[in-house]
């Protein structure tokens, strides 16, 4: 087992089945702005980026004039329904009981608004420090919001490892110096993350308590 004294989380597709949620915010906004809906694996396949890129690929290049109008129609949608269906997948609750005695963050690509209000709605009560993607530290696969935990808590980079389900976790997990374990479980695609060579792949959440102490 490998001993850590962090293990920070992204949040969709990691900690959080939401893209049901996503999706019907998504077609809600490009109905009521008059523009073509786009199927749920479409949109499913936009999310990882952040709102912004979510947002510009669902209105589609020939409507980039109705991006921004698109952006605050969204917010309003997403903020009303990103509960709806959205849960921690099966195994989350329990694994992150079993690390109560460690330091959990979660570094996402989702805006603060909307990761508090669905961490405030499933137990934020688990996490020591959250950074989105807009709180000034890049997305991943940039290390900024990485680093950013590292030096708030106070762990050295031996000591933590990131856990997230695509690509973008990974390499920005190395980039930060950090090991990261892969999820098998999420959105990912599991080719390409194999290809970015996580130091750990795991296909549930259960399997965390056996890697890490």
């Amino acid at each position: 087992m490998h001993p850590v004294d962090l293990l920070i989380f992204d949040l969709d597709g990691t900690l959080i089945e939401s893209k049901w949620d996503i999706a019907n915010a998504v077609n809600l906004t490009l109905g009521e702005m008059g523009l073509p809906l786009r199927s749920e694996e479409e949109i499913f396949s936009f999310v990882g980026d952040g709102v912004k890129r979510l947002l510009r690929l669902s209105v589609g290049e020939e409507n980039l004039d109705h991006y921004q109008e698109a952006l605050k129609i969204f917010r309003g949608h997403y903020l009303d329904h990103c509960l709806d269906c959205t849960k921690f997948y099966p195994g989350i609750e329990n694994m992150l009981t079993h690390f109560a005695g460690k330091h959990k963050a979660v570094a996402t690509n989702k805006s603060l608004e909307y990761t508090t209000k669905i961490l405030s709605g499933l137990g934020s009560h688990h996490f020591a420090f959250v950074v989105g993607g807009d709180n000034g530290f890049g997305l991943k696969p940039e290390p900024g919001m990485i680093v950013h935990i590292l030096e708030k808590l106070g762990v050295s980079k031996d000591r933590a490892v990131l856990i997230g389900d695509s690509t973008n976790d990974i390499n920005g997990g190395h980039r930060a110096g950090i090991k990261v374990c892969a999820v098998g479980y999420g959105m990912g695609n599991r080719e390409k993350m194999h290809a970015c060579k996580p130091d750990w792949f795991i296909e549930t959440p259960h399997e965390l308590m056996d890697l890490f102490t």
